[in-house]
């Protein structure tokens, strides 16, 4: 069995998707799926099973000796969390506890960290453990993910056992179908599409650092089938195990993404520079870009989409299509 938890999510749901047409076996989705049309991202997969996260332990020791992976995708991922509290049980306890079971077990683990444990930049995007005591993520998030990591990359170095293989992979700006549910955690490119159908202008925010041009602020926007390929990397290299980037490896601007957008429809891009709102002028990134040298160090065969190919598959293979689902 592999299990996905997040399993009905962003990223989750298309990995299950890959499994699937891997022909993988006994696929188990742990995920809320609410009252809302979540499920539609599962819809057309063979899964073994779909459990609830509050049941997920309970699952797991009656499936000990049956489980062969955990992908763990499944956690509080909005950047504007407030309740410290839960994210602190969703994020921190819930991965931890998913170690120490996977360590008991002999299970393979792979967890998603975030590019928001590198706080504002100022310290770089070197993926290297050994620079983890230097990084001040912004938000409790950040927080939580960086605290899972340095606890894992802690548990290595004195020698202490881990899961049969382990890895934790830095996602930086993940675009891509199936993330409609995420509301105003979305990427950017569906908004941009919505602003261009109803208004046919685009807005971006302007510039409010000294060097940097209106729209030049940068990401790393990463297409969500190059990170799916990470993890599916991983699941065939199982000797494979530590904490890496995973991004494009390129640093693009807004207004370059904005112009992948119009190019998408077929319309002439038409800019609008609005002024950024004064609640996130203090801890706005003006710039990211992963360095992984460590995962291609590791053999990752990585060969990041193009900015411009991979936003032409999303609005046309997925946004204008009537059925948007993978």
């Amino acid at each position: 069995m592999i299990l996905v938890t997040g399993g009905a999510g962003f990223i989750g749901s298309v990995l299950l998707a890959a499994l699937d047409a891997r022909g993988v076996p006994d696929l188990v989705c742990c995920d809320r799926l609410g009252s809302g049309d979540k499920w539609h991202n599962i819809a057309k997969r063979r899964l073994a099973d779909v459990i609830r996260p509050d049941g997920l332990f309970a699952w797991l020791d009656r499936h000990a000796g049956k489980v062969e992976a955990v992908f763990h995708l499944g956690a509080i991922s909005s950047t504007d969390e407030r309740d410290a509290d839960l994210i602190v049980q969703e994020n921190i306890r819930t991965t931890l506890d998913l170690v120490d079971w996977c360590t008991r077990h002999r299970t393979r683990l792979v967890y998603a960290s975030s590019a928001a444990t590198y706080g504002d930049g100022e310290a770089g995007f070197d993926d290297d453990p050994a620079r983890f005591g230097e990084l001040r993520p912004r938000n409790a998030y950040g927080w939580s993910k960086l605290m899972v990591d340095r606890r894992i990359v802690e548990l290595a170095g004195r020698g202490q056992k881990l899961p049969p293989q382990w890895a934790g992979l830095k996602f930086f700006n993940v675009y891509g179908p199936n993330e409609w549910h995420k509301g105003g955690q979305q990427s950017v490119v569906p908004q941009f599409l919505k602003q261009i159908q109803e208004t046919g202008v685009c807005r971006l925010f302007r510039s409010h650092r000294d060097g940097v041009a209106d729209g030049d602020q940068r990401r790393d926007f990463v297409w969500v089938d190059d990170v799916v390929q990470v993890m599916l990397w991983l699941y065939d290299h199982p000797d494979r195990s530590g904490i890496f980037n995973v991004g494009s490896g390129r640093a693009r601007s807004f207004l370059e993404l904005a112009h992948a957008v119009f190019r998408a429809v077929g319309q002439e891009p038409a800019i609008e520079f609005v002024d950024m709102p004064e609640r996130l002028r203090q801890h706005y990134q003006y710039f990211t870009e992963a360095r992984l040298d460590r995962l291609r160090a590791a053999g990752c065969p990585l060969q990041p989409t193009p900015l411009e190919e991979g936003v032409r598959r999303y609005v046309q293979d997925s946004l204008l299509r009537a059925d948007p689902y993978r």
